[in-house]
């Protein structure tokens, strides 16, 4: 009777009812599922898990790790709650060499965990694996830390995936989960040459004397050249780019410091005068950091290019002004004879002597220019002396900085070297006329004293005094020329 009743009260409840029961399968129903989720993860937290895995940067400038070169692994986790860890192991990718011997296991502690204390352990090298077994377990929670050193990747680089295993006071071993992968990136051949010339004897030997490790240390001489060669490339677009702009503008203003109108000759020398009276380094922080702050956003090579431009441009204004001027005005008056037009005097007389005139000092400023260059580094440009001081900073050798004078010298030494047999050239097309002059007379003279010619002399009738003979060249005063 009763359970036709409940059934027929069943088959005859109304909406409302119905709703209700349905509310409280749904909560039924979700409180299964939060269930199941947290037991879920409380298991996955009583297991202990990675909280960092990184290695040293072993490269000459920035974050990268290289294969080939040694570089530390430090590796960071947490036990649940309820383990206890006895030995912990880490197992390297295939290829890669470590040490033991100089391995450190520390436990930290505190709300920072900024405490360290160091737990009585003793490490072993297990095939591709570095152990880790402790004297007495660890307290249940705890926060470890182990670091390796003498870690050496593959040079093919890559990925470099580790993977772990840790084992509980009462024997359980489990695995460690969540170990993020290395990347290595693929050593050169200039660093593999550094990392050999590193084992080498004699190497060593060079490096046992302070002054030679300091400033002449053969691996990181090998190391930093491509790396500084990256600099020297963007010295030389500077230059290339700043040199041949400051031509016409220094042009432009040496016709201005030249010009009849007063408020030409005043504008040009102003810009001169205080270009060449302020420091090309004030210059360039002047640009870089001021006309920022104005509201002027200039790429940083672009404004390097202008700033270097512009101080240069007033040193070949007057150096353009001085070659004008030096050319003899006799020359103007026969272009103007001519019907020539002061502009066409300038362009087609005046301007090609004076280029030939001033290579040589034009060629010294290029020279200044391009060690100017290094100026750059003090706002970031990544050129020469910015990527010497880069690898200076990582390695502490000097090194760097003699392969950064050698980029230097490299250029300077051939272009002083042209610069003086351009003035030699100019210095005997002055003086050619006269030198030929003076060989043609003492061959003539020499000839004349030919025994032949002197008999042929002797029977030709005396000359008159105070005739051309008189003033005939006797042999001392040849041997005097």
């Amino acid at each position: 009777m009763g359970a036709c009743r409940i059934r027929r009260t069943g088959k005859h409840m109304n909406s409302s009812q119905r709703r209700a029961w349905r509310a409280v399968d749904l909560l039924l129903t979700a409180t299964l599922i939060v269930a199941v989720a947290m037991s879920s993860l409380s298991g996955a937290a009583f297991a202990l898990g990675t909280a960092s895995c990184t290695a040293r940067p072993n490269g000459e400038t920035g974050s990268e790790v290289h294969g080939g070169v040694e570089t530390r692994i430090t590796w960071e986790g947490q036990a649940a709650e309820d383990e206890s860890v006895k030995a912990i192991s880490l197992s390297f990718p295939e290829g890669t060499s470590f040490e033991v011997e100089n391995a450190r296991f520390t436990i930290l502690q505190g709300a920072d965990l900024m405490t360290r204390v160091n737990a009585e352990c003793e490490f072993a090298a297990e095939g591709q694996s570095a152990v880790c077994t402790l004297a007495q377990p660890a307290d249940a929670g705890s926060y470890f830390r182990i670091e390796i050193y003498g870690v050496v990747f593959p040079v093919g680089g890559g990925d470099m995936e580790l993977t772990g295993t840790y084992e509980l006071a009462d024997g359980t071993t489990k695995a460690i989960d969540d170990i993020d992968a290395i990347p290595v990136a693929v050593t050169s051949p200039t660093q593999q040459l550094a990392n050999y010339l590193e084992e080498q004897p004699w190497v060593q030997a060079w490096n046992s004397n302070k002054f030679l490790r300091l400033f002449l240390n053969p691996p990181i001489l090998v190391s930093s050249f491509p790396v500084v060669l990256g600099g020297f490339f963007m010295a030389i677009a500077i230059v290339f780019v700043a040199f041949p702009l400051a031509i016409p503008v220094g042009l432009m203003f040496s016709f201005m410091r030249m010009s009849k109108l007063r408020i030409l000759r005043a504008l040009g020398s102003l810009y001169v005068n205080v270009v060449r009276g302020t420091p090309v380094f004030l210059q360039i922080y002047i640009a870089f950091f001021g006309l920022p702050l104005a509201g002027i956003k200039i790429p940083p090579f672009i404004m390097g290019v202008i700033v270097l431009a512009l101080n240069s441009a007033a040193y070949q204004c007057e150096i353009f002004r001085a070659g004008i001027q030096s050319i003899n005005k006799g020359q103007f008056e026969a272009a103007r004879s001519l019907g020539m037009t002061g502009a066409q005097t300038m362009m087609f007389v005046i301007i090609p002597q004076t280029i030939r005139r001033v290579l040589p000092t034009m060629t010294s400023e290029f020279i200044l220019l391009y060690k100017d260059t290094s100026m750059l580094a003090a706002v970031g440009i990544m050129e020469i002396v910015l990527y010497a001081k880069t690898i200076v900073a990582s390695t502490g050798s000097i090194t760097p900085y003699i392969v950064a004078a050698v980029f230097y010298l490299v250029l300077t030494i051939p272009l002083a070297n042209l610069v003086g047999r351009l003035e030699e050239r100019l210095a005997g097309n002055d003086t050619g006329a006269a030198r030929k002059n003076k060989k043609r007379a003492v061959k003539e003279a020499k000839r004349a004293l030919n025994p032949g010619v002197v008999a042929a002399k002797l029977e030709e009738p005396p000359a008159p005094a105070g005739s051309d003979d008189d003033r005939a060249v006797s042999p001392e005063r040849l041997n005097s020329m």
